[in-house]
């Protein structure tokens, strides 16, 4: 029995020895992930990237230092001139990785936080020296040059640091409250003086149309005298004559108006002729 026990603690130590010494002997490197190595007798950070997978190390020689190699967007905040010494603020997206061969490299000069220490220096520097070559206007209307300047101007400087940039845009773009003040000023005036364009074009249209009306009536005066010139007053009592028509015309369709016609035979009526019909008006109240 106690030979049986004893053959048991053996067979676990040796199993709890085996699990440390494999456990502390591998390491895994995930999806998205590179590693590198320290050796203790071999000079420190070795030059090769370990890939995804699992990997032998010496335990207490080596030790491995996992590093994230996506892409990872980061903010770049920076308040700087423009040209026209005009403040504003300006915020820029980045989405960078870093370039996997020199991953060594990167965390021997830079360390684990390297995006940290390098991202936003070169990123006011950049945004500084681009954004003091426009005036504030023209950062609004030409907002795509800018980013475009930016990017590449900041792609320059990340390759140094053995960093790839992947989008570089402007987010973010505001200026100081008096200039906000003197562009709300400018659309004001701008919105007036269309507004007066307009009422311009309006009274030279009206003027147009007031030339056309009076050229119209003083020909159509002309075409008048000429036709009675030629035909005395025939044409007056025509035009006597439809203005009768039409106003009896709106007489008769009125519940007020009584048409009297000419009842008188002959001589018999007063005055001796023939009387004319008549339209009475009824007051109803």
């Amino acid at each position: 029995m106690d030979k049986a026990l004893g053959r048991i603690s053996t067979i676990a130590g040796g199993l709890a020895v085996g699990s440390f010494a494999i456990n502390t002997c591998l390491y895994n490197v995930d999806g998205g992930e590179r590693a590198v190595l320290f050796d203790t007798l071999r000079g420190g950070i070795r030059p090769d990237v370990r890939g995804e997978g699992t990997h032998l190390i010496v335990p207490v020689i080596q030790r491995p230092i996992i590093l994230d190699i996506r892409t990872r967007p980061r903010e770049i905040p920076s308040v700087t001139g423009t040209k026209d010494l005009q403040m504003v603020n300006i915020k820029l997206r980045v989405l960078w990785r870093p370039v996997v061969e020199k991953l060594p490299q990167l965390y021997k000069e830079l360390g684990i936080d390297y995006d940290e220490r390098v991202l936003p220096s070169i990123g006011n520097e950049v945004l500084k020296s681009v954004v003091a070559q426009y005036n504030a206007e023209e950062l609004l209307s030409k907002r795509g040059e800018v980013s475009e300047r930016i990017k590449k101007e900041l792609t320059k400087r990340a390759v140094h640091f053995h960093i790839t940039l992947d989008d570089v845009a402007i987010t973010h773009l505001t200026f100081g409250r008096e200039f906000m003040k003197a562009i709300e000023s400018k659309q004001v005036a701008s919105q007036e003086a269309e507004r007066q364009q307009w009422v311009v074009k309006r009274a030279e249209q009206e003027r147009i149309a007031v030339v056309t009306r009076a050229e119209g009536e003083a020909e159509a005066a002309g075409i008048i005298t000429k036709a009675m010139e030629e035909t005395g007053n025939a044409i007056v009592e025509v035009r006597r004559i439809d203005a009768a028509k039409e106003i009896a015309a709106k007489l008769a369709g009125s519940r007020n108006i009584v048409y009297l016609p000419n009842t008188s035979q002959g001589g018999g009526g007063v005055g001796g002729g023939g009387g004319s019909n008549i339209l009475l008006g009824l007051d109803t109240k």
